[in-house]
């Protein structure tokens, strides 16, 4: 059968070797790297299967989760405010929040937690009373501030630094007309904040916070500096040393924080679509779709008035 169009061009895919070549590179260092894995004996499959489950270690994990979520729930509520208070009027709240940022991002925080650690060293006993003047009560400081809470408020402090600028970042996004708006009906400053100014932000914020998070998840293994001996990693070491085979049991530790980092991988995924409805995150499909009797839906219709940026990092709205 002749073509019904004469002179037809039959365009061919352009050749690209170079693709081919490096898919075929990739593959062979993946199968050079399992095959390593599963061929060296000083792995010690067997001792891995056999601790990677073990009571010490479950516990480790509990542990661990412990003071990865309670360090970032206090670091993104101490964060919030360095927040506001870096965006404030007062030349006071905004060189007090300054200063926290530059000194907890300036110092390791290896060296924070050792001092965490040598609080009670420093400062044997805290009081409460009248500033400068006498104490009403007194307590012992390794009293109250355990290894656990030297920990777990080394950790948040420290994070807080760090959050506290990702949050800033966040509400600098938001177009101010959005707070300006809400002030003329006559909302306050608490509301439009909480109503306004931070779901709106919410989409800037939670792809580094979950970052921050999946860091923070491995940032306690350091926690040995205050010293906090019931996290992860030092319950596999621990045991490790005792068998004289620490490789293994930095294994199962290795797999433990893999397993843990996926789930939260996972979690953040759903975060960011949730936060992220309106603003061009949805596939095309589900973005098309519209509300209840062919109407669009709240986030379609402030996405076209066009109040908010697309691009939260620009100076000026186009």
């Amino acid at each position: 059968m002749s073509d019904p169009i004469p002179d037809r061009l039959h365009a061919r895919p352009v050749p690209r070797p170079g693709r081919v070549v490096g898919a075929v590179v990739v593959l062979v260092l993946a199968a050079m790297a399992v095959h390593g894995l599963v061929t060296n004996t000083t792995f010690r499959w067997d001792t891995v299967w056999l601790y990677w489950r073990d009571i010490v270690v479950i516990r480790g994990i509990g542990w661990t989760l412990v003071l990865t979520f309670g360090s970032m729930a206090l670091a993104v509520t101490m964060a919030i405010l360095l927040a506001v208070m870096r965006r404030s009027d007062n030349p006071v709240m905004r060189g007090v929040s300054w200063f926290y940022i530059w000194f907890f991002r300036g110092t390791p925080v290896f060296v924070q937690l050792t001092f965490w650690g040598l609080l009670s060293v420093l400062y044997p006993t805290l009081g409460l009373g009248i500033p400068f003047g006498p104490e009403f009560v007194t307590f012992e400081t390794k009293a109250v501030v355990t290894v656990f809470w030297a920990a777990l408020l080394g950790l948040a402090f420290n994070e807080a630094a760090y959050l506290a600028e990702i949050v800033r970042a966040g509400l600098t996004s938001v177009d101010p007309g959005q707070a300006e708006a809400a002030k003329a009906l006559g909302m306050k400053d608490t509301t439009i904040l909480r109503r306004i100014v931070l779901p709106q932000a919410m989409r800037v914020i939670v792809p580094p916070t979950g970052n921050e998070t999946i860091s923070m998840l491995k940032t306690t293994s350091l926690v040995i500096a205050v010293p906090f001996t019931l996290d992860l990693f030092y319950a596999t070491s621990a045991i490790g040393n005792r068998l004289y085979q620490p490789i293994p049991l930095l294994v199962v530790a290795s797999i433990w924080y893999l397993v843990i980092t996926s789930i939260l991988m996972v979690g953040q995924s759903y975060l960011e679509k949730y936060y992220g409805r309106g603003f061009g995150t949805e596939s095309p499909a589900r973005r098309r779709r519209p509300g209840p009797g062919g109407r669009p839906t709240r986030q379609q219709a402030i996405q076209a008035a066009g109040t908010t940026k697309d691009d939260p990092f620009l100076e000026v709205t186009p």
